[in-house]
């Protein structure tokens, strides 16, 4: 899992999409917590599967946090 010295905060995430550790590390779940979410599609967000992986679009943590969005964001709108 990553630590609070490598990651970059939510707001200022420039990426549009994020792997599982850091999706976790963002809302305060455990990675596990993330694929079970996936695994039922029951979760409050949903990811993206990229070839067997799941990317968590960053637009959809912003929104669920309550964080401003960024200009980056329009692109997963449909998802969130």
């Amino acid at each position: 899992m990553p630590n609070r010295k490598t990651v970059t905060p939510i707001e200022v995430e420039t990426r549009t999409v994020v792997d599982t550790a850091t999706a976790a590390f963002h809302l305060n779940r455990q990675p596990q917590t993330l694929r079970v979410w996936a695994c039922y599609e029951d979760g409050p967000i949903r990811p993206i599967r990229v070839n067997g992986r799941l990317a968590w679009p960053v637009a959809a943590i912003r929104s669920l946090l309550g964080c401003a969005p960024a200009s980056n964001d329009n692109h997963f709108k449909h998802r969130v």
